[in-house]
C-alpha cells in the first residue's frame, strides 16, 4: 500500500493557519491527480488543495477545522485504481436500491411543490417578486388581484400592513435564545484591517453629487451595439474607472500612499472594484485601467467578479491597487462614508441612482441623481486636492463627450472601432 500524505501549501507571507472550507471529496472516494479535493480559507482569499496522485481519499480533518499550514489534512491511497473503486460501488445493494427509490419520491414531490411555486411566481410583477424574496414572504399567502389572478405590488403590501400573523401559520411566541458561530479568517482579518484604518489614519470624506442623464443616454445609444461587438454590457463602471483615471492623472497625490517617512507616486492606475462574495468584501484589482478602453474594463470587472462569486479570487488578483472604487448603490444605499483599503490614501463611493428635483438654468427639473463620496487620508491629500478631483469626477461624468472623449470620435473610444 503506498500512502501519499498531503499538506496545507502556505496561500502567502506572514499566513500561518487556515479554515478547511468544504471538501471537495469524500472519504473514501477516488480521486484523480490534480482534481480538487479541499477548499481552505485563509483571511486573504478562498484556496483549493488538490490530488498529488490518483487514488483513495482518507480525510484526517472535518470542515471547520483550523490547520495550521503544513499540517497533513487528508492522505491519498494510490494502490486503489480507479477500476477497483468503480467496480466494487457498482455491487448490487437492495438497501441503497430502496433507498434510491425513496429519495426519488421525495425528489419528484418537492419538484412539484418547486414548480407550483416558481409557477405562481411568475404570474407576479416583477416588483411584487422582489418584495416577496426579501420580506420572505409565500407565494400561497397573497391573493392576486390584477388580471388573470397576476400578483401586484399593491397586493403584497397590503398583506404586510396586517402584520405578521397574516403571513405566517405559526404564531410565534418569541425567543431569547441565541446562536454562535465561528467568524471566518477572511473577516476577522477585514475586521482588523477596518479599525487599523480608522485608527492609524486621518480619514475625511467629501461629497458631491452626479447628474447622470447624460450617461444614461450614451448608454441607450450605445448598448446594444456595445453589447454586439464586445459581448459584455456597457455598465456604469467603465464611466466611473475612466472619469477617475484621468482625475488621478490631474491629482497624483490622490493616487499615491505612504511609505514609512516618504510619500510613493504611482504613474500607473491599477483599480480595486470592490465586490461583495459569499464569505465578504474582496477588492480585485483592474491593472492598468488608465490605457484600458470601455470594453476592456467592462471585461476584466465582469470576469473578476465571477472569479469572487465563485470563490476563485487569488491572492494576485488582489495585490496591488492604487485607488478603489466601492458601488453600495447596488444594495440600494443612498450615501456613506467608504472606509480606506489600506496602504491606499482614497477611495469613491457610488450610490443608487434616484430621479430627484433639480435646478438647471432657474428650472426645476427631474434628473436621475447619484451622491458620490470620496474618503481619503488627510495626512497626504489636503482639502483642495480631494474637493478638486471629486469636483473633477463629478465633470467628466456629466460631460462624458467632452471630458471623457477629449474631442474624439464615440463611436473609437466606446466601441473600440
Amino acid at each position: 500500500m503506498a500512502i501519499v500524505e498531503i499538506k496545507v501549501p502556505s496561500p502567502g507571507e506572514s499566513i500561518t493557519e487556515v479554515v478547511i472550507a468544504r471538501w471537495l471529496k469524500k472519504d473514501g472516494e477516488f480521486a484523480e491527480k490534480d482534481e480538487p479535493v479541499a477548499e481552505i480559507d485563509s483571511d486573504k482569499a478562498t484556496l483549493t488543495i488538490n490530488a498529488e496522485d490518483a487514488g483513495a481519499i482518507k480525510l484526517l480533518t472535518s470542515e471547520g477545522d483550523t490547520v495550521k499550514v503544513g499540517q497533513v489534512v487528508f492522505s491519498i491511497d494510490t494502490s486503489v485504481k480507479a477500476s477497483e473503486k468503480k467496480s466494487a460501488d457498482s455491487k448490487p445493494k437492495v438497501v441503497a436500491e430502496i433507498t434510491i427509490k425513496l429519495e426519488t419520491e421525495a425528489a419528484k414531490n418537492l419538484q412539484k411543490e418547486t414548480e407550483k411555486s416558481f409557477s405562481a411566481k411568475e404570474n407576479s410583477t416583477p416588483l411584487a417578486k422582489n418584495i416577496m424574496d426579501e420580506n420572505k414572504i409565500p407565494v400561497s399567502k397573497v391573493t392576486g388581484t390584477g388580471r388573470g389572478g397576476r400578483i401586484m405590488k399593491a397586493d403584497v403590501l397590503n398583506l404586510l400592513s396586517k402584520g405578521f400573523d397574516s403571513i405566517s401559520d405559526v404564531k410565534s411566541e418569541g425567543t431569547r435564545d441565541t446562536e454562535r458561530s465561528k467568524m471566518s479568517p477572511l473577516r476577522k482579518k477585514l475586521a482588523e484591517r477596518l479599525v487599523a484604518v480608522k485608527n492609524e489614519t486621518a480619514m475625511l470624506t467629501t461629497f458631491n453629487e452626479v447628474d447622470m442623464s447624460a450617461i444614461y443616454e450614451l448608454r441607450a445609444k450605445y448598448k446594444d451595439k456595445f453589447k454586439e461587438v464586445h459581448g459584455v454590457n456597457l455598465g456604469f463602471m467603465s464611466f466611473f474607472t475612466k472619469a477617475v483615471t484621468e482625475a488621478l492623472n490631474l491629482f497624483p497625490i490622490v493616487n499615491a500612499m505612504i511609505d514609512g517617512e516618504e510619500i510613493v507616486y504611482h504613474k500607473y492606475a491599477d483599480i480595486g472594484i470592490a465586490v461583495s462574495a459569499p464569505k465578504g468584501l474582496v477588492v480585485p484589482v483592474v491593472r492598468n485601467a488608465e490605457q484600458m478602453s470601455f470594453a476592456q474594463i467592462e471585461i476584466a470587472i465582469r470576469n473578476l467578479a465571477i472569479k469572487a462569486r465563485d470563490n476563485k479570487i487569488t491572492l494576485e488578483d488582489m495585490s496591488g491597487g492604487t485607488f478603489t472604487i466601492t458601488n453600495g448603490g447596488v444594495f440600494g444605499s443612498m450615501m456613506s462614508t467608504p472606509i480606506i483599503n489600506p496602504p491606499q490614501s482614497a477611495i469613491l463611493g457610488m450610490h443608487n441612482v434616484v430621479e430627484r428635483p433639480v435646478a438647471i438654468n432657474g428650472q426645476v427639473v427631474i434628473r436621475p441623481m447619484m451622491y458620490v463620496a470620496l474618503s481619503y487620508d488627510h495626512r497626504i491629500i489636503d482639502g483642495r486636492e480631494s474637493v478638486g478631483f471629486l469636483v473633477k469626477v463629478k465633470e467628466m461624468l456629466e460631460s462624458p463627450t467632452k471630458m471623457l472623449f477629449g474631442g474624439k470620435d464615440q463611436n473609437e473610444i466606446i466601441l473600440g472601432l
